[in-house]
């Protein structure tokens, strides 16, 4: 009599039918570390819906190498958007990841009322690239203080990348309010070829718009 050999279920059909027991806080924490990237997978998008997995996703973040996962990680600290869950995310602007830091930028910008109290203390850090990807996130930030805040940029920041980074922005959302600054921008900068020619041109803008 021949045997039929019967096949196994995947990886992701084993964890899934896992996924359909309840679970607690402790066991999605033990999950949160398992070797299996899809049962961290899992893991992470459950402790999404529970306020006291921030600082635990924030420490799997730390070390986290794959990239679904750590998406997942980015996206469940965005959903809790508490105090830890946004530090956490700030945190990334530091990494030596370029990958993580961008990834992390992406993920501020769709979670604007959470950044908006914390914008000013970013715009004025101690570290300019953190200053910098501060007025990346504005790009995207949909709030009346965003001009306001570029103004402050460029008429107080010492560092010309980040003038520069705020000049180009300044030079699609400025209105008549930015033009005393911009003015004193450039005399600030006279000596640096595109400081001068980018404001001119955002100048030109909003003098004719206006």
């Amino acid at each position: 009599m021949a045997f039929v050999k019967r096949q196994a279920p995947d990886d992701l059909t084993i964890t899934q039918d896992k996924r359909e027991n309840e679970r607690d806080f402790q066991g999605l924490l033990l999950e949160l570390n398992s070797p299996d990237v899809t049962v961290r997978r899992w893991a992470v998008r459950d402790l999404m819906q529970i306020p006291e997995s921030s600082p635990f996703l924030v420490t799997r973040l730390g070390f986290e190498e794959n990239i679904s996962v750590r998406a997942g990680i980015l996206n469940s600290l965005a959903h809790l958007g508490d105090n830890v869950a946004i530090a956490g995310l700030v945190s990334c602007l530091r990494s030596e990841d370029a990958a993580l830091r961008n990834e992390a930028i992406d993920v501020l910008k769709e979670v604007p009322d959470k950044v908006e109290p914390i914008m000013s203390n970013l715009l004025t850090d101690l570290d300019s690239d953190v200053r910098i990807f501060a007025v990346n996130i504005l790009e995207s930030l949909r709030h009346y203080n965003v001009e306001q805040w570029l103004i402050e940029v460029i008429e107080k920041d010492p560092h010309i990348n980040v003038c520069a980074t705020a000049l180009d922005l300044l030079s699609e959302v400025g209105t008549e309010k930015s033009i005393p600054a911009l003015t004193q921008l450039k005399a600030r900068f006279e000596d640096e070829p595109y400081i001068c020619f980018s404001t001119d041109l955002a100048l030109k803008r909003i003098i004719e718009g206006s």
